[in-house]
């Protein structure tokens, strides 16, 4: 007797959400659950003022970036410039919202690129061929000894000072370090009954891994993906301070605080306010991933459990009322027919 696997795994947002709250529904419960912490709802108004201050400096900032004025340099804050201006008589916030695009698609770009590649070796590594596993263990073992920054030069040699120089530096770097740290969760998974029974029925090792491994390594992966995130904002300004990050024409937190850290013990303001906002930004992406972490956890969010549990019970209230109604239907179609059978019987007679 054959056995078949009925359940059919299903790949994408469904795989990672399963369940019949649906992924809008699991989202909202679990932005309501980081809003009633602390850290929470430091990182997500931090967040949306990341992104607000990003999109609203592509159409306006409060000075033009370019505009500068030798007569007004090293100025305190004032009204016309909030934050005071730099050595060029620039306004230090309008750079400062500029800035905040580029260091945006610079941490989205190598979150991207870090998760991809995490998850690459993480497959690789957990692969059912024994040689395929512990040559990439082997592999990631001896590069992640690579550091960033020298990766970074490397990189500038054919590329020179660019975003891609910092994206592929830390895309790499941090990718190499989410694999090892996810590799022992993947391990616990792939060991699991269900992932067994999945195999035995015929299942392919990559819908597996989309339906079975990525999502119980979810939380682990939201905690390592804002540190890269974080970590990539202090990369950009550490490389651009070396002269292979951003290049000289475009407006980013790096560029900011090297302008102005050589003159950090006359105007210290002028280095205040980029490593300020530097400091926020890195704090708001670390908290932000422990609270996500444990907001998608069903074991640790028991508001998540509660809504999950609802919809599963109005589900299978509508699922039992839709029966009825189909039941019902056929009852009537059933009489219908057997007045009509009795009308033939008596037309024949």
């Amino acid at each position: 007797m054959s056995w078949e696997h009925t359940d059919r795994p299903r790949l994408g947002l469904r795989a990672i959400f399963p369940g019949r709250l649906g992924f809008l529904g699991r989202m909202r419960v679990v932005l309501a659950s980081m809003w009633r912490k602390a850290s929470g709802r430091y990182s997500l108004i931090v967040l949306a003022m990341w992104i607000l201050f990003s999109l609203v400096s592509r159409f306006w900032t409060p000075v033009p970036i370019w505009t500068t004025d030798g007569y007004r340099i090293w100025q305190a804050p004032s009204r016309d410039h909030l934050l005071g201006t730099d050595g060029t008589g620039a306004d230090i916030l309008s750079w400062l919202m500029a800035g905040s695009a580029t260091n945006l698609a610079i941490s989205l770009l190598a979150v991207l690129l870090s998760g991809l590649l995490g998850l690459l070796l993480v497959m690789a590594m957990v692969s059912r061929s024994s040689g395929v596993s512990q040559t990439v263990v082997v592999l990631v073992d001896a590069l992640i000894s690579l550091p960033t920054v020298l990766l970074a030069l490397i990189l500038a040699v054919p590329l020179g000072p660019s975003i891609a120089v910092v994206v592929v530096a830390c895309g790499f770097g941090y990718g190499l370090n989410l694999a090892r740290i996810v590799r022992p969760q993947a391990l616990l998974a792939a060991e699991s009954d269900y992932v067994r029974s999945a195999r035995h029925s015929g299942v392919g090792s990559f819908r597996i891994f989309c339906t079975h491994l990525v999502p119980n390594v979810i939380p682990v992966l939201c905690v390592q993906l804002s540190m890269s995130a974080g970590t990539s904002v202090l990369a950009e300004a550490g490389l651009t301070y070396l002269g292979v990050g951003v290049p000289a024409g475009l407006p980013s937190w790096g560029h900011s605080l090297t302008t102005s850290v050589k003159f950090i013990n006359v105007f210290p303001l002028t280095v205040l306010w980029p490593g300020l906002v530097v400091t926020m930004v890195v704090v708001a992406l670390n908290l932000f991933g422990d609270a996500l972490r444990d907001a998608i956890d069903p074991v640790t969010n028991s508001g998540l459990r509660a809504a999950v549990a609802a919809a599963g019970r109005s589900a299978l209230r509508s699922g039992e009322r839709q029966e009825k109604s189909a039941q019902s239907n056929d009852s009537g179609h059933h009489v219908e027919n057997a007045i009509r059978t009795g009308e033939g019987d008596q037309s024949c007679r």
